[in-house]
């Protein structure tokens, strides 16, 4: 089944993924990967988006983003994208060789409660699931790490999650769960929300809804005369 047209709304959480064409390499050193944590912060900054986790990978990233209004998403991308773009090619000089992304970045709708706990763990995980760390707070470039040592203080600002972390949340995060994980993955990778079944249904009925008044929209705007 094709994805749907992307339909953004503020005050929801949104699972955010988005890999190097080719799934090449991108970040290969500590400054490449402290550029991108710039644009991360530069880009936060001008849009007063909410980041409720992150983790950079060597060909892909991941954010759990908050936005506050309707546009933001986007906004917020197409300034993030835009940015590490171009000061990845300047800095590799390497202007005028084409993307450095692939295709449009995957995102998920996430319900409230414990999903977004499932998440962030899932998130905050990538390295310990790619055998890169033995721990999660080992990886310098997460959320998790920053969580756990606050030694980065030009890392974007994490806001707090719509429920709480866990108390035990040290122990919790270093805790793999198979089952959980692959739903999170196959809700990233499909563009499917991701939380109870009705929550689901709702949200994917509202989502096509929404495409079709839209495309109502569109044919009522092409019926009527231009007035030039």
């Amino acid at each position: 089944m094709p994805r749907l047209p992307r339909i953004v709304a503020g005050n929801n959480v949104y699972h955010i993924v988005n890999r190097a064409i080719g799934k090449l390499s991108i970040f290969n050193s500590f400054d490449d990967f402290n550029l991108f944590i710039s644009c991360v912060k530069e880009a936060q900054l001008k849009l007063d988006m909410r980041i409720l986790a992150y983790c950079i990978m060597p060909n892909h990233w991941h954010l759990l983003l908050y936005p506050k209004n309707d546009s933001d998403i986007s906004l917020f991308m197409h300034q993030l994208t835009n940015a590490h773009t171009r000061k990845f090619h300047l800095k590799t000089q390497t202007v005028g060789t084409g993307p450095l992304y692939q295709g449009r970045y995957f995102s998920s709708l996430v319900n409230t409660d414990n999903y977004v706990l499932a998440v962030i763990k899932y998130i905050e995980q990538n390295p310990l699931r790619a055998r890169l760390v033995l721990r999660v707070e080992d990886w310098q470039w997460s959320s998790a790490r920053l969580r756990l040592t606050n030694i980065n203080p030009h890392a974007p600002i994490i806001t707090d999650a719509p429920i709480s972390l866990p108390s035990n949340y040290h122990e919790w995060v270093n805790i793999l769960e198979n089952d959980v994980n692959e739903n999170v993955r196959k809700s990233i990778q499909k563009g499917i929300p991701f939380g109870s079944d009705v929550w689901v249904e709702n949200m994917r009925f509202m989502q096509k809804r929404t495409v079709e008044e839209r495309r109502k929209v569109k044919v009522i705007h092409s019926l009527v005369p231009d007035p030039n």
